[in-house]
């Protein structure tokens, strides 16, 4: 397991019963408790984050970057200042490095549209992943379609990690992009995301992660990663639907050419030809999305808040612990197949013999645990495991092992039912 960035021996998280009550989605319509072990798909939102958007969508309301009034010039403290708490987060060197997108899909288009277009051409390869999501596998294809550029695939290792072996002794001075997954969304394995760095700086080729399911639960430093583009969205990181962010070194954003027009990202239009803002300006076309910026900020602070002095860390340690706990409790169904190494990310995958895992998800509902089932935007990989599904418990910092056994429990009872 790639444990970079790690630290002192971490101080337990501010996790378990006492932070489910900051959560109102982990209720049930009667007041109950809803076992939600589907966060990698999405966070639910503390409170701290809703009042903080409430917020700005009521008394602090306002456009940012063009009033002159004084409300406007607040929101647009706000706002930059989400984008400095971001930086800070995710250990950038500067808020300059720091676009606000829609989301990590958004981001990832963003590169290869922008930077793709511009240094990506035929002949070229681009280098993924058997595991990566279809955000990280659809923007490649198109790019590959429009330039005439060649997809390698990395496999994968007998416990579900990216081969770095492989990837080492394949890739070559025509690989011009690496995008991997720094944490798999459906097994939770963790890529040795500097090694990797190192193996696609070494062919001169530029490396992007996708951080949707590292930024929620690891300590990101942008330098020590020595990533060129990494991406996540906020609402994995317990904030709003609608804003993700893409990072990237200051050089290689002031290099790349816009990719949409429109207010905000100029510098001068006039009908004989535009400039452009400079970087991260250039990149956010129209009004950007300030009140999700703003319940983003807060969404930081919280879980950091969360996490204690053990830092993210600790977060990873709760989560990974879950995980394992989760791992040792299927084992003992004869009928449930595990997917995925031994250790890893709070995500757990699984199958369960003659049960199809929608039908396994909808007998779970029925006892109040919601798990995700199906490909999970994942189609490359389910073909590779053989099955065309799998189910899912994915962890959060609220999750306690009240949400293991309420899910043993379930699994109890649709064993009964398929007899």
């Amino acid at each position: 397991m790639d444990r970079e960035g790690a630290g002192p021996s971490p101080t337990p998280p501010r996790t378990g019963r006492g932070s489910k009550a900051d959560f109102p989605g982990l209720l049930t319509a009667d007041g109950g408790t809803w076992h939600y072990l589907d966060t990698a798909a999405t966070a639910q939102k503390p409170q701290a984050v809703i009042d903080a958007m409430s917020r700005a969508l009521g008394r602090d309301y306002a456009t940012v970057h063009r009033g002159v009034y004084s409300r406007s010039a607040n929101m647009t403290l706000g706002f930059e200042a989400a984008r400095r708490r971001v930086a800070d987060f995710i250990g950038a060197a500067s808020e300059n490095e720091v676009v606000f997108v829609r989301g990590a899909t958004e981001g990832i288009n963003l590169v290869a549209q922008s930077w793709g277009d511009a240094n990506i051409a035929s002949g070229d390869r681009i280098m993924l992943s058997q595991l990566e999501h279809h955000s990280n596998i659809v923007p490649w294809q198109l790019l590959a379609e429009r330039t005439g550029a060649e997809i390698d695939v990395c496999p994968l290792t007998g416990d579900g990690r990216i081969d770095l072996d492989w990837l080492e002794a394949n890739l070559t001075e025509r690989h011009k992009l690496v995008a991997l997954a720094h944490v798999s969304n459906v097994l939770g394995s963790i890529l040795g995301a500097k090694r990797a760095a190192k193996a696609a700086h070494a062919v001169g080729a530029k490396i992007l992660l996708d951080g949707c399911q590292s930024a929620p639960r690891m300590r990101l430093s942008m330098a020590e990663l020595d990533c060129d583009f990494f991406v996540f969205s906020a609402h994995k990181l317990y904030g709003p639907t609608g804003i993700g962010v893409l990072w990237a070194r200051e050089d290689i954003l002031q290099a790349m050419p816009p990719w949409q027009g429109g207010g905000a990202m100029i510098e001068c239009v006039d009908f004989g030809g535009t400039t452009y803002a400079p970087a991260p300006q250039r990149f956010e076309a129209g009004t950007p999305m300030i009140t999700e910026a703003i319940a983003l900020h807060a969404a930081i602070d919280y879980v950091e808040e969360a996490a204690g002095e053990g830092g993210m860390e600790a977060l990873f340690e709760h989560e990974s612990r879950l995980a394992a706990t989760a791992r040792e409790e299927l084992s003992r169904f004869n009928s449930v197949r595990l997917l995925g190494p031994e250790k890893s990310a709070g995500i757990v995958s699984f199958v369960m013999e003659g049960v199809h895992p929608h039908d396994l998800g909808t007998i779970l509902d029925e006892e109040n645990v919601a798990i995700r089932a199906g490909h999970h935007c994942a189609q490359p990989l389910m073909q590779h495991l053989g099955v065309p599904a799998t189910a899912r418990a994915s962890f959060g910092l609220y999750s306690t092992e009240d949400d293991i056994a309420a899910l043993v429990r379930g699994i109890d009872r649709t064993l009964k039912i398929f007899g």
